[in-house]
């Protein structure tokens, strides 16, 4: 799973939306995910290959689409596209994107053109951001009818996204500037649910994917209580066993530490101690 960042300003006015400071924890240092995603899918036969979440306005649509299906097509049908609006103002403008204000609008066309290049050719679109006439942008992703778009954020705006064009919801929770915790996750389930049948589509298709990274480590929730997924591991698999059964069908969790030795450890704690108590 790979994140999508491509500058960073050195001083920025956006305030990044999951840790209590407003802080992005990177200072720049970001290799490009289309990129990484090439060399891991080069090196593994199995892995899925995710991103989480791919900043659509920062990139042309059509590059795009065709980017994704070559990396579908090189895996053999492994990729996953986690899709979000982005945050960050200052990245957008050094790369001459869509208007910041205007990325939710961009978002969605951009997903509509690429399923549109992923299934149909020649092709032809006419939107408010994009356009294009009589085109062929072969070969077509492995997967049918296209790789599996997740939508990130979890916003109305997102839960609206998620609805119409997604074909799962993928929310950063269980951080203390932006939680998640099982009662209100279990809301925007509901929400997510009533929007997806009102589009006449199957609710029960969608993949409930819950982002847990480590930011703002060992700080509790504001009303004093312990954040999920933090604490003893008889806590953590009581909360894997919890938002199980509200019906979120994948956890991901973030091991990362300040060297790879330290991530294999948090890796192998996790393994060892949360998981036989999870699935036990």
């Amino acid at each position: 799973m790979v994140a999508d960042h491509i500058v960073f300003p050195v001083e920025s006015q956006s305030t990044y939306p999951y840790t209590l400071d407003g802080k992005h924890p990177g200072v720049g240092d970001a290799l490009e995910t289309f990129s990484i995603l090439g060399v891991v899918a080069g090196a593994t036969e199995r892995l899925r290959l995710v991103t989480s979440v791919l900043v659509l306005p920062y990139r042309n649509p059509v590059l795009t689409a065709k980017m994704a299906a070559s990396l579908d097509v090189l895996s053999g049908g492994r990729l996953t596209l986690g899709v979000g609006a982005g945050w960050l103002k200052e990245e957008f403008e050094a790369l001459n994107s869509p208007a910041f204000n205007a990325r939710g609008a961009v978002t969605d066309e951009w997903i509509t053109i690429f399923k549109q290049l992923w299934s149909q050719s020649p092709a032809s679109f006419d939107g408010r951001f994009h356009h294009y006439t009589d085109i062929r942008c072969e070969p077509f992703p492995v997967q049918r009818p296209h790789p599996l778009i997740w939508v990130g954020g979890h916003s109305r705006a997102a839960l609206r996204r998620t609805a119409r064009h997604g074909d799962g919801w993928h929310p950063v929770g269980a951080v203390a500037a932006s939680p998640l915790p099982p009662q209100e996750m279990s809301a925007h389930l509901d929400t997510l649910k009533q929007l997806t049948e009102a589009e006449g589509r199957d609710f029960s298709a969608l993949t409930i994917s819950y982002k847990a990274p480590l930011y703002d480590t060992g700080i509790p929730l504001s009303d004093g209580s312990r954040r999920p997924f933090s604490g003893a591991p008889e806590q953590i698999a009581a909360d894997i066993r919890t938002f199980a059964g509200i019906g979120v069908h994948e956890l991901i969790f973030d091991f990362r530490g300040r060297s790879i030795a330290e991530s294999i450890e948090r890796l192998q704690w996790f393994a060892a101690d949360v998981i036989p108590l999870a699935s036990g």
